[in-house]
Order: structure tokens, then sequence, then C-alpha cells
């Protein structure tokens, strides 16, 4: 990196201001100022949930189909019979049929997503130390163990994410890239948050969103001012 790029960086890096809350227009005008890599960098939310991710009725997870996508081609390994290969390969699955399972036991796990028909789950059970680590094992709940394999995947293709509340109850994800219109990261910001709203455990008490971070691929979050979009 030469020095002027590590100065222009610096100069960068302090207009962000942590003692400050941005508001949603504010903080998509700024990340997109402090992107300073010469790739179209991820723009990745963090939420800090008030729960106990620990707990069985407290587990935060669901799906969400964000209208712009998040600008990454998801990979998609269709685990499915003979039957419905073709529709899995039509509907955009990277890679489709069981012979994938063995190579997943080898080693191979180069995918972000896995759809399976209910037919072959029970050919998974081995796989769970695998998969289940890595938030790939298909899920009913997540649609991702589906009769009909085609639908899941085409949803998945054309941005239907899935997220998860981590062991200390913070939800990460990819929300869009820093060359999308704030218009398009504010439609697909405003549409994850709600959807992790309506997934709130009934369990959970207290203040449940608590904190909301944004930042780039290679850049220092920035602290969203919550109380100007979200309602109490």
């Amino acid at each position: 990196m030469s020095k002027k790029l590590t100065k222009n960086r610096k100069k960068i890096l302090e207009k962000i201001d942590n003692n400050n809350k941005y508001s949603l227009e504010e903080a998509f005008t700024l990340i997109k100022k402090i992107s300073f890599s010469k790739f179209d960098e991820s723009i990745d939310i963090s939420i800090r949930l008030g729960l106990d991710s620990r707990l069985s009725n407290q587990i935060v997870r669901g799906t969400v189909l964000l209208p712009h996508g998040i600008g990454k081609n998801i990979c998609v390994l269709a685990l499915v019979t003979k039957d419905k290969e073709l529709e899995s390969k039509e509907a955009g699955a990277d890679y489709v049929g069981l012979e994938y399972i063995e190579k997943i036991k080898s080693g191979w796990i180069d995918i972000d997503v896995i759809v399976a028909i209910p037919s072959v789950m029970n050919q998974l059970g081995t796989l769970g130390k695998i998969l289940g680590p890595r938030g790939l094992m298909p899920n009913p709940k997540l649609d991702t163990v589906s009769t009909n394999p085609g639908k899941s995947i085409k949803e998945i293709k054309s941005g239907k994410i899935i997220f998860k509340a981590d062991r200390y109850g913070i939800i990460h994800s990819s929300i869009g890239r820093v060359s999308f219109s704030t218009k398009y990261l504010l439609n697909n910001l405003k549409i994850f948050i709600n959807e992790v709203i309506r997934n709130k455990p009934s369990s959970s008490k207290g203040f449940y969103i608590k904190k909301i971070y944004l930042s780039t691929t290679m850049s220092p979050s920035i602290l969203l001012d919550t109380k100007s979009f979200l309602k109490k």
C-alpha cells in the first residue's frame, strides 16, 4: 500500500466519530466515503439483540428476501434425487446431486447454502458435525428442506438470505454493496430489520434490539441511531 493511500485512508477514518450515533442516511453517505478498496466492498450489518441465544426459547433465525439482493452470487448445492435434478439445475443450483454427500465427507465445503428434499435428510445425519457449525444443515424452517427445491433455489438466487443470532446474541449479514444506491441499501436494510423484529421470541423481555452497526468489508463499524427509525 502506497504512502498516499495510507494518508488518504487515515483522513477518511478520521471522519468517523465513535461517540456519535448516525441516522440511516448519514451512515450510508459516510460508509461510501470510507470505502477505500479497489473492489466493490460488501456493506454488512451487525445487530446486537437483548437476549440469550444459548437458551432454546430465545433462538432467533429466519429468512428474508431482500428486494435488491446482496450483489453476490450465492453458491447453492441441491441434494436431490434424480427426478429433481433437472428442476434444480434450471432453478440455478451451482451443484446438483447426492454424490456431493461423499465429497462433503472428504472435506469439500465450497458452498453458501444447501437445499435438500425431505427424503434425503436421513442421509445427512453423519454430516451434522460438518454442516452444523457452518450453518449449512438444511432446515424446513428456513425453506432449505423443501418438496419444491426449484422454488427455494430461485428465491435464494434472487436475494433470499438466511440469518441467525450467534451465541453472543448478534446477527451478522450483508445487505448489499458499496456500489448500490442509497435507496436500494435503505430498502434492503429496513426489510431486513423488520424481519428480525418479526422473529422476536415471545420469551424476549426488555429491549430486543440494543445496537445496530454498519460496516464495509474493510472498514470500522458505524453505530446507528436506532431511535430515529425503530418504533418503541
